[in-house]
């Protein structure tokens, strides 16, 4: 299962793997061992003693002075030649190591395999196993394997990749992690159709294959490799060690998506409890547990991996707790930068087990604002995150409300930075993104407030500070916050007046359906004066409707919306429409009073007008001048005179009013 195109010749040229030193003093046919002991099978009796832990290897000093100059330095400055025994409890790789490092020694073959060539390399450099005492020395014979065996291969490079954890600092010093990382690196990033070794995928999914399928089939098409075909295996190592795979594989230039599931599928078999359903605290909030169940919120994880449980204890002293934490720190710190890299619910789930195992506080934020990003993206399910601190409130709530921070400050962030696109395109294109994304997370947080409502120990500052978090153009419909409002009131029946108008206040009425206008009609836990603004909400949409429409719709929808307000006033409480009664007795004495301050006001600008004329004909008689008024009477008397003599009709004139009227005319010959 485990092989590659190279393993056959590379076998051949190292002699299928076998070492054998030409030069030893000492003939043997190899190692016995009793117990904890490892005897030389030769006549010669052992004079040299190395004890790793309990073991103990009965030996020969020349040839292990003439290839180890470690042995070789620790024997000869000793300056004691009675000295027979050594202690080596540090040597890398124990007991099997240095069994096959005494071996080659003595000129036994020794058998490299991909599991014991990382230890046995480790060895051979703890023992100085160098070219300066024998040409073709252990240290050499083991980094030619390395490279012409190992590297080439895909699955001794895994073998030796995880060999390697039992062997730090040495497999990092002699750069065996490295050469092994890149490696992988090299093989996972290469086309999926030029691979030929074997590797441990998941099975391909079986479907009938169609015509086409059928006419084209040949050997190579049947068995395409997918291209996450290396996630099981590079999912075995260590997660430092993948660590180092995953850098390498994102400066070969993978795809990010490939990355991000790659690191998504290690999450699943190294974090028990990522995959589990979210836990609902209940009256026991000191030992919250986690329940497995199927139904993962809509996610396509699928498991039974068990979580830590919260209790007494802390977790800093439990070594399974500091293991997770250890991988979740490693996995926040290498997951892409892109937006969708990984699924906003791995970024909730892996977040929910970083606040529970207390990770980093910068991990935390990071991971807030790397969910913040891809917010519009997230289930109900995955925001019911309890609440692991000694909090009030069941969930955490503060936590989800940092989350829609992030997100409202992605949105201005991108709604303000420029783009590739042109300013036609970023406006029909990328605006219509962005309200469709503040709509869905608009319904998500109204979906979130109706389930935490239910929390008796949750503040109504908290409610109102989450519920108006987004702008009023998020919601065009504020249905679920009604529904939230709703469950919030039945949760607190102890609300005052107050508190329940300040409650009300964060909806908007006017955004309310037929449906929901029916409910809170009929709701009595809903304060007068909202329902009162929701049956004129209702009313004032009646009108518009009816000023709007063609007179055929008039005629067959102001049937149904009549209809409709009817079953408003008919389903509504008695008290509220004795309340409703009032308001219309109010509003036609207020319509009366408004009619009797019109009349008067059109008495009082009839009166004004009156007065105007009467003050525009003093003025003109204010400029008269007084010769004009003078010479009025002038003529006056004069037509009196005529008059006078007519009535005596005398034919003789007095000499008196003779005289006077030629002086009255000389006075008038002159002024004229």
């Amino acid at each position: 299962m485990w092989e590659s195109e190279s393993e056959s010749a590379a076998g051949h040229k190292y002699g299928g793997g076998l070492l054998t030193s030409s030069n030893h003093g000492v003939k043997t046919e190899g190692f016995v061992q009793r117990g904890n002991s490892w005897h030389v099978a030769t006549d010669i009796p052992s004079d040299f003693q190395v004890q790793i832990g309990e073991a103990s290897f009965h030996l020969h000093k020349y040839p292990l002075v003439s290839r180890s100059g470690k042995l070789s330095r620790i024997i000869y400055e000793a300056h004691n030649p009675d000295l027979n025994k050594v202690v080596m409890d540090d040597i890398p790789g124990g007991t099997e190591a240095f069994e096959l490092a005494a071996k080659f020694c003595y000129g036994v073959a020794v058998d490299l395999t991909a599991g014991n060539i990382s230890g046995l390399r480790c060895a051979a450099e703890y023992l100085e196993m160098t070219e300066d005492l024998e040409e073709g020395n252990l240290i050499f014979k083991a980094e030619a394997f390395l490279s012409y065996v190992v590297l080439s291969s895909w699955r001794d490079s895994i073998v030796v990749l995880k060999s390697c954890e039992k062997l730090s600092p040495w497999a990092e010093n002699l750069q065996i992690v490295r050469r092994c990382s890149e490696s992988i690196a090299w093989k996972a990033c290469a086309n999926p159709k030029g691979i030929r070794w074997s590797y441990t995928g998941r099975p391909a999914k079986i479907s009938s294959p169609t015509w086409n399928d059928m006419k084209e089939s040949s050997p190579s098409r049947i068995q395409q490799v997918p291209p996450d075909w290396w996630f099981e295996d590079a999912s075995i190592l260590r997660i430092d060690h993948f660590v180092r795979v995953i850098t390498a594989i994102k400066v070969k230039g993978m795809r990010f998506e490939l990355v991000g599931a790659a690191i998504m599928h290690y999450a699943t078999k190294w974090l028990p409890g990522l995959i589990s359903d979210t836990a609902i605290p209940g009256d026991e909030a000191s030992n919250c547990s986690v329940s497995n169940s199927s139904s993962s919120g809509g996610s396509s994880w699928k498991g039974g991996l068990h979580m830590i449980v919260m209790g007494t204890k802390d977790d800093s002293s439990s070594v399974q707790a500091k293991e997770q934490r250890m991988v979740v720190e490693s996995l926040v710190s290498i997951i892409p930068p892109q937006k969708d890299s990984v699924s906003c619910s791995f970024l909730l789930r892996l977040l929910r087990m970083a606040i529970m195992l207390k990770v980093a506080p910068a991990l935390v934020t990071e991971l807030e604002k790397r969910v913040g990003m891809q917010f519009e993206q997230a289930t109900l399910a995955d925001l019911l995150i309890p609440s692991y601190t000694k909090g009030e409130t069941m969930y955490d709530v503060d936590l989800v409300q940092r989350l829609l921070e992030h997100f409202i400050v992605q949105e201005q962030t991108e709604s303000s930075s420029p783009s590739r696109q042109s300013f036609s395109d970023k406006q029909h294109m990328g605006m219509g993104c962005i309200l469709n994304a503040k709509a869905r997370v608009a319904r998500l947080v109204d979906s979130y407030l109706t389930e935490v409502s239910r929390d008796r120990n949750l503040s109504l500052t908290k409610f109102q500070v989450l519920a108006e978090a987004l702008p009023e153009s998020a919601r065009t419909c504020d249905d679920g916050l009604y529904r939230a409002i709703d469950s919030y009131l039945k949760a607190h029946p102890t609300l005052s007046e107050h508190e329940r108008k300040r409650l009300c206040r964060v909806m908007d009425c006017q955004k309310l359906s037929i449906d929901a206008c029916l409910h809170a009609a009929q709701n009595e836990r809903l304060p007068l004066r909202v329902v009162v603004q929701v049956l004129f909400a209702e009313q004032v949409k009646i009108s518009n409707a009816l000023a709007t429409s063609s007179v055929k719709d008039v005629e067959s929808e102001s049937h149904a919306m009549v209809t409709n307000r009817k079953t408003l006033l008919e389903g509504t409480p008695q008290s509220f429409q004795e309340g409703w009664s009032a308001a219309k007795k109010d509003i036609n004495t207020l319509k009366f009073e408004l009619e009797s301050v019109k009349a008067k006001y059109m008495e009082l600008q009839n009166d004004m007008f009156s007065l105007q004329k009467q003050f525009d004909r003093m003025v003109k008689q204010k400029h008269n001048s007084a010769w004009s008024s003078g010479w009025k009477k002038l003529s006056k008397l004069g037509r009196t005179t005529n008059v006078v003599e007519n009535q005596d009709d005398s034919p003789k004139i007095p000499d008196s009013l003779e005289q006077n009227r030629k002086t009255a005319r000389r006075w008038r010959n002159s002024i004229s």
